[in-house]
C-alpha cells in the first residue's frame, strides 16, 4: 500500500447498530452532555459565589469540575455531529485537537486530585500549619501546575502522534486519542513509546504522593476521632474520584498497547468512554452530596441541613 503523510480524513468506529438507534443515542449523548455542564457550572459558580467556600479544597474542588467540562467538550460535539449527519470521520486536523484536550483533560484530573490529596493531608494532618502552608500564593503555583504541566506533555503527545506517515486511516474507537492514531502509522513507534514512558514515570511520582498522604491520613484517624469525621466527609469522595478514575485510565492505556483479544469488545469500548463520560458527572453529585458545606448550597434540600 501506499504511504501518505497528513491524511486529509481518519474514520471513526460507529456504534453499534447506529442505523437503528442513532437518535437514540443523539438523545442519551446530549442529556449527558448538558448534564456535565449544569452540574458543573452549578458547583463553580457556588464556589466563586460563597465566600465561606473560598478555601483551597473547594478551590481545587472548583478546577477539577472546569476540567471535567473541558475534557467532555473535546468528545460531545463530536460525537453529537457524527450521529446527527451520520458521518463518522475527522480531519487530521481536528484528531490532532481531539487528542490534545482528551489527553490533557486526562493528565489534568490526576494533577488536580493530586491537588487534593496534599490539601487533605495538611488539613487533617497538620491542621495548625494549613492557613500557613496553602496560602493564596501556594495554591495559585498548585493551581498553575496542575493545568500548565498536563498541558506541556498534550502537545508534543498530540504532535507525535499526529505528525507521521500514515499506512491506515480507521480509527477503532469513538474519537481520537494517542496511541490509537500511533498505531495507524507505517513508520516506528519508538520515539512515541520513549516520550510515553517519560510521562507515565512523571505521573507515577505523583501517585507516589497520593498514596504517601493517603498512609499518612489514615493513621492520624486512628489518633483522633475528629480526624476521622474529616476524613470520611472530605477525603472518600476524592478517594471514590480516584479510584474510579485510575482504574479506567489504567485499563484504557494497558489496553490500547498491548491489548488481549479475549476482552470483549463491548467491556473495551465502555471503558474506554467510562474515562471521559463518568469522572464529569460523579465528580461534582459525588462532592455535592457528600461533603456538607456544598451540599446545603448546591442542594439546598431542608432534609439535608441536619445532617
Amino acid at each position: 500500500m501506499e504511504n501518505k503523510s497528513y491524511p486529509l480524513m481518519f474514520t471513526l468506529m460507529v456504534p453499534k447498530d447506529s442505523n437503528s438507534f442513532r437518535h437514540i443515542y443523539f438523545t442519551c449523548f446530549l442529556f449527558l452532555y448538558l448534564l456535565i455542564l449544569s452540574i458543573n457550572f452549578r458547583l463553580v459558580f457556588v464556589i466563586i459565589t460563597e465566600n465561606s467556600l473560598h478555601e483551597p479544597m473547594y478551590i481545587f474542588l472548583a478546577h477539577l469540575c472546569i476540567n471535567g467540562v473541558y475534557g467532555a467538550s473535546g468528545f460531545y460535539p463530536k460525537m453529537l455531529s457524527d450521529l446527527i449527519l451520520d458521518s463518522y470521520v475527522i480531519s487530521s486536523h481536528m484528531c490532532a485537537l481531539q487528542t490534545f484536550v482528551i489527553y490533557s483533560s486526562l493528565l489534568s484530573e490526576f494533577t488536580i486530585l493530586t491537588v487534593m490529596s496534599y490539601d487533605r493531608y495538611v488539613a487533617i494532618c497538620r491542621p495548625l500549619d494549613y492557613h500557613s502552608k496553602l496560602t493564596k500564593s501556594t495554591c495559585v503555583k498548585l493551581i498553575l501546575f496542575s493545568w500548565i504541566v498536563p498541558n506541556c506533555c498534550g502537545i508534543p503527545a498530540a504532535l507525535l502522534a499526529n505528525l507521521r506517515t500514515f499506512c491506515k486511516y480507521h480509527i477503532d474507537k469513538l474519537y481520537c486519542d494517542n496511541w490509537s492514531v500511533v498505531k495507524l502509522s507505517c513508520i516506528s513507534s519508538f520515539v512515541n513509546n520513549v516520550y510515553g514512558y517519560i510521562i507515565g514515570v512523571m505521573f507515577v511520582s505523583c501517585s507516589f504522593i497520593v498514596v504517601l498522604s493517603y498512609v499518612k491520613l489514615i493513621a492520624a484517624c486512628k489518633a483522633s476521632l475528629e480526624n476521622r469525621r474529616k476524613f470520611w466527609q472530605t477525603c472518600l469522595p476524592h478517594i471514590i474520584s480516584l479510584i474510579n478514575f485510575t482504574f479506567a485510565f489504567l485499563f484504557d492505556v494497558m489496553y490500547s498497547r498491548y491489548g488481549a483479544n479475549d476482552i470483549p469488545e463491548s467491556l473495551r469500548h465502555f471503558l474506554a468512554l467510562e474515562l471521559i463520560i463518568v469522572p464529569p458527572v460523579a465528580n461534582p453529585l459525588i462532592y455535592g452530596l457528600k461533603v456538607k458545606a456544598v451540599r446545603i448550597r448546591v442542594f439546598p434540600m431542608k432534609k439535608y441541613d441536619n445532617k
